[in-house]
């Protein structure tokens, strides 16, 4: 297993009156004293025993404790208590798909990892995160511009290095379809110190949320403990 210092970093932190996201290194989650990987399921821990990477499944358990370290912030639960759930939209099984909280049908829940990063979201509606890598460049342009709007696509291919942008798009694109929505705030910001984008979706009335907004230099320090860090701030 992976080790780390014992803290958890936030972007953008408490993002509203009843949400709380959370970013970090799968490092970080795996070293932090309040998580460990007894906390999960067992039917969690059964879908672990397919995953034959280790770095892979580091990523996922890191990504499923920190869902319940937001759940724990939110619902005042300690994150043993926590227990999330996941059903299928379309085929209507559990065991995959959206997470959720038994029990509380007002919060959203959504997760994300990648390459030894993990992010999670709970808040009031529909909720959806997502991070990659600062290094990824999605593509090629001939598929994106099948999942994406054009113009966009268009608009990020004309800039001098279209890969950012192009990511950005990307992390935008995988949060609002984990929220299940496009009518919900987005916001976009970089966390510099994880080397990670990321993107959030819904959790109204985020503060320093703008709408479509990208923010840099989010959560440069990682956060003692359960401390929460402020809201990046807004801009294009």
């Amino acid at each position: 297993m992976s080790s780390g210092t014992g803290r958890v970093g936030t972007g953008p932190g408490r993002v509203g009156a009843a949400a709380v996201a959370l970013v970090a290194t799968t490092a970080e989650v795996l070293a932090h004293p309040e998580l460990d990987e007894g906390l999960l399921a067992p039917w969690e821990r059964h879908r672990l025993a397919g995953i034959r990477v280790p770095a892979r499944r580091d990523d996922v358990v890191a990504a499923r404790l920190l869902l319940r370290l937001c759940a724990s912030r939110v619902t005042g639960l300690p994150p043993r208590d926590v227990e999330p759930a996941q059903r299928c939209p379309g085929c209507g099984r559990d065991g995959h798909g959206r997470p959720y909280l038994p029990g509380r049908p007002g919060l959203g829940a959504s997760l994300s990892h990648a390459e030894g990063l993990a992010a999670a979201v709970v808040g009031p509606g529909p909720v959806g995160i997502d991070v990659e890598p600062l290094t990824r460049r999605p593509g090629p342009v001939s598929v994106l511009r099948r999942l994406l709007p054009h113009d966009e696509v268009d608009a990020a291919c004309a800039e001098p290095d279209p890969g950012p942008a192009l990511l950005r798009l990307w992390v935008r694109r995988e949060a609002l379809f984990k929220a299940g929505r496009d009518d919900v705030r987005l916001t976009t910001w970089t966390d510099r110190r994880r080397a990670a984008v990321v993107a959030l979706a819904g959790a109204d009335g985020a503060d320093g949320a703008d709408g479509g907004a990208a923010a840099d230099g989010a959560a440069q320090a990682p956060v003692p403990s359960l401390s929460l860090g402020q809201v990046p701030p807004s801009g294009r």
